[in-house]
């Protein structure tokens, strides 16, 4: 089986996959590590796309298409895999229908992970690790239990990724909602979409997509 994680940055497509990882036994297909494995094992398309990065220029859809495929060819996906983050335009969802066709396959399913643009720049923005042992927190859903001390190692030195702030979230979320979110009636019109409340508990959105997966 495989299925699309759709969403914009925030709506914990990553943790939904890694769960599907352990549920259900699928891979996790994001391009950014796609990319890193094929330059790491040097094969030809791996050596292209480094070529391609070292000169800091973007990767064409051409590519990371053939990083799709030469990843799909593995054997440890049998059991299916969840594209996380991709495709990311509807000319990207074009060219990964032609080459799953091509493989006699398809993409079983998209699920939507529906979450408000202001939700996500209170997600985002308000996260915080610890310094010595990367425990995650959230000023508002997560805090340490006590002030300034991680729960876990006792470190007191916290920190913030520099792009977790409310302005980079916002362009982060503008260049989705441009981009991106034309894929929701892309899939749409193909019957292949389904949507879930991205903003429930995780185990709530978990139980969610078991039932669509389930369901096909």
């Amino acid at each position: 089986m495989n299925i699309i994680l759709l969403g914009p940055p925030g709506a914990g497509k990553g943790t939904q996959a890694k769960l599907l990882e352990q549920g259900r036994g699928m891979k996790q297909l994001s391009t950014g590590d796609m990319l890193r494995a094929a330059v790491a094992a040097g094969s030809e398309i791996g050596l292209k796309a480094k070529a391609i990065m070292d000169r800091g220029d973007l990767v064409s859809d051409e590519v990371i298409l053939a990083v799709v495929g030469e990843r799909m060819s593995q054997p440890d996906i049998k059991a299916g895999v969840v594209f996380d983050g991709f495709p990311r335009t509807p000319a990207q969802a074009e060219a990964l229908d032609g080459m799953l066709a091509a493989r006699g396959q398809k993409v079983d399913a998209v699920v939507e992970m529906k979450v408000e643009d202001e939700e996500l720049v209170k997600r985002i923005s308000g996260r915080f690790t610890c310094a010595a042992c990367g425990k995650g927190y959230h000023d508002s859903f997560d805090k340490p239990k006590k002030d300034g001390i991680c729960d876990v190692c006792g470190g007191s030195k916290f920190i913030r990724r520099a792009d977790d702030n409310e302005k980079t979230v916002r362009d982060r979320l503008t260049v989705y909602n441009k981009q991106t979110a034309p894929l929701v009636n892309y899939y749409a019109k193909r019957g292949n979409l389904h949507s879930v409340d991205g903003m429930a508990d995780i185990k709530v959105v978990t139980a969610s997509i078991g039932r669509i997966l389930d369901g096909i």
